[in-house]
């Protein structure tokens, strides 16, 4: 099975200049743990719930912007990549999240719970969920 198979397509971005506040509540909204954030119509970043809390709240700052937070150069994906393929990569970088770029544009992102509930073999999610968890 292809990732292509089981990703969200419906993906929400932000620009590096967008308030964390604004991406925490595009997150809240959307019901989802990551917002890419694009510059120039190329992928720069990502930004993900742990970033806002551990990289602004923890600090006492909220007033940031997704550049003073986002993990840049996202480890990412193809539309063609097997579901093992994944799995190996979200393990190995130990993500839950894996944005799917398509001639270096974000057509989706695949996480965990999409490998727990849209893949046939649910015990991937959780041997995946095993090795990402695993400490460095």
């Amino acid at each position: 099975m292809e990732l292509r198979d089981i990703m969200t397509v419906d993906i929400e971005t932000c620009e590096p200049n967008a308030k964390i506040t604004e991406v925490a509540e595009k997150m809240k909204s959307l019901g989802v743990g990551s917002i890419p954030v694009y510059e120039n119509g190329e992928l720069k970043g990502i930004v993900s719930d742990r970033d806002i809390v551990i990289r602004c709240v923890a600090d006492g700052n909220i007033e940031g912007i997704a550049r003073d937070v986002m993990t840049l150069d996202p480890v990412t994906g193809t539309p063609e990549m097997t579901v093992d393929e994944a799995k190996k990569l979200m393990s190995e970088y130990q993500i839950r999240r894996l944005p799917v770029l398509d001639n270096g544009k974000v057509v989706g992102i695949v996480s965990l719970g999409d490998l727990a509930v849209k893949h046939e073999d649910n015990d991937k999610a959780g041997d995946a969920l095993t090795e990402i968890s695993k400490p460095l």
